[in-house]
């Protein structure tokens, strides 16, 4: 079992940044992934971006250039750095953690993006 807890959103205007974090507990060494989702008003959860343990990163295209996701020495921290945001950025964003025994969510942590 993995426990995740996310922190760092709020509002924030156009063009300013962010960083979330998602602190992560329990079975940290079975841990072979982490990522980051999002889930606007009236929309499906989508990815955003994602790193494995050897640091690999994978970002959804609307966030490229603007978003860097990070683990420090894979360890039980990862982090979202979100600069120029823009208002359709706003959501809730949720941290997960995959392992061989299961994907595990944390409650999110809403984003909202707003002059």
């Amino acid at each position: 079992q993995v426990q995740l807890v996310e922190s760092g959103g709020g509002l924030v205007q156009p063009g300013q940044s962010l960083r979330l974090s998602c602190v992560a507990s329990g079975s940290i060494s079975s841990v072979y992934a982490m990522g980051w989702y999002r889930q606007a008003p009236g929309k499906q959860r989508e990815l955003v971006a994602t790193i494995s343990r050897e640091g690999y990163t994978n970002y959804a295209d609307s966030v490229k250039g603007r978003f860097t996701i990070s683990r420090p020495s894979a360890g039980n921290t990862e982090y979202l750095q979100m600069n120029s945001l823009k208002p359709e950025d706003t959501a809730v964003y949720y941290c997960n953690a995959c392992t061989n025994g299961g994907t595990f969510w944390g409650r999110g942590t809403q984003v909202t993006v707003s002059s």
